[in-house]
């Protein structure tokens, strides 16, 4: 369900800043569990990181950023990816039960997207990889709705006040993917070339991706 907003409302009282969002009590605790059972010989170090570098590397962004750099160079699949996410990563080999009813929503000058999951933390891992530490945080799943403009601002991405913001809220049933808007300066790069500039932050909606100068990617 998306959430539309123009403008937002000033609140009293505190404001969370950015820091807030980068260390949840989860990822501390997780933290220390992990800590204690590799104290006690239960697990080994090596291998969490070597699960977690997979779904960075293997599951991560970059098969993302691979669906978004085909829809920038090919529009007949862009135009089957807006209709059908599931279907149209499935042409690229892309799938699994985290993509299941994957719903892609393109940002344009007029209008910005951005995922959030206000219960918990769903996500679409098979194509983004692991979530953000702040993805999870209270502070971002209560005030990406109540608040989108001002907290989007807070983490470096300041939108004006007639760009239409709409917050969408991802649940069990449904994940979302951002196809964020293809940055100047990349008409003559490749869609290898274009795969290396897509974030994973520009994929939830909590980044735009920079001009680009073609003189460096030459």
């Amino acid at each position: 369900m998306a959430h539309d907003h123009h403008h937002d409302h000033h609140h009293d009282g505190h404001s969370h800043g950015h820091e807030e969002l980068e260390r949840p009590w989860q990822a501390v605790r997780t933290e220390a569990v992990e800590s204690l059972l590799a104290d006690l010989g239960i697990i080994d170090p090596a291998r969490v990181d070597e699960i977690v570098r997979y779904y960075e590397e293997k599951v991560g962004p970059k098969t993302g950023a691979r669906v978004v750099a085909k829809a920038w160079t090919d529009p007949e699949f862009k135009a089957r990816l807006l209709a059908n996410g599931l279907e149209a990563c499935a042409e690229l080999g892309i799938g699994g039960p985290e993509t299941e009813y994957l719903h892609v929503v393109e940002n344009t000058p007029e209008v910005h997207n951005v995922i959030v999951c206000t219960l918990c933390s769903c996500y679409p891992w098979t194509v983004l990889g692991l979530p953000p530490a702040w993805y999870k945080s209270s502070a971002y799943r209560s005030r990406m709705v109540r608040e989108p403009r001002r907290l989007l601002a807070e983490m470096g991405l300041p939108l004006q006040d007639d760009v239409r913001i709409q917050v969408w809220d991802s649940v069990s049933e449904i994940r979302y993917l951002v196809l964020p808007e293809r940055p100047a300066g990349t008409d003559g790069l490749t869609e290898e070339q274009l795969i290396e500039i897509v974030s994973r932050d520009s994929m939830i909606g909590v980044a735009k991706l920079p001009v680009q100068d073609q003189g460096s990617q030459s």
